[in-house]
């Protein structure tokens, strides 16, 4: 399951990565219907979630912040709001490095995609690994 954030509950961007991701995509909000959901929270949501892949733009909060955790995958975009578009493209590019190809990759990284590379830690581990997304 991709879960997006607030900010991104558009049905452009929902649509965009429903064309060719094929499980659920839902936003922070379907997870809680009605609240109102702090950053801060966040982590605690997705442990309530099955190997689900949270995306965000907002990075300054999460990236080198959020704790790993191998129930989820935190993927911070430091793409600007209104460019919003591109989320979709830039998350396809990063599903495909072998690191996020697959939701058992996934789990337990905290991601940060700028340009055409992907940061992360991950659980366990106290390395960060830098890739280029093709």
């Amino acid at each position: 399951m991709i879960v997006l954030d607030e900010h991104l509950q558009g049905a452009v961007v929902v649509q965009a990565i429903g064309r060719w991701y094929p499980g659920k995509v839902c936003t922070i909000t379907d997870l809680r219907p009605g609240a109102n959901i702090k950053d801060e929270s966040i982590s605690r949501l997705l442990r309530t979630t099955v190997q689900s892949t949270f995306i965000t733009l907002n990075w300054t909060d999460f990236w080198e912040r959020a704790t790993p955790n191998q129930g989820f995958c935190i993927v911070s975009l430091t793409l600007l709001p209104k460019r919003e578009a591109e989320v979709s493209p830039t998350l396809r590019r990063l599903f495909r490095l072998s690191a996020f190809k697959t939701k058992a990759a996934r789990m337990g990284k905290v991601a940060r995609v700028s340009g055409d590379q992907a940061t992360y830690y991950q659980v366990r581990d106290s390395q960060t690994y830098t890739l280029r997304l093709s």
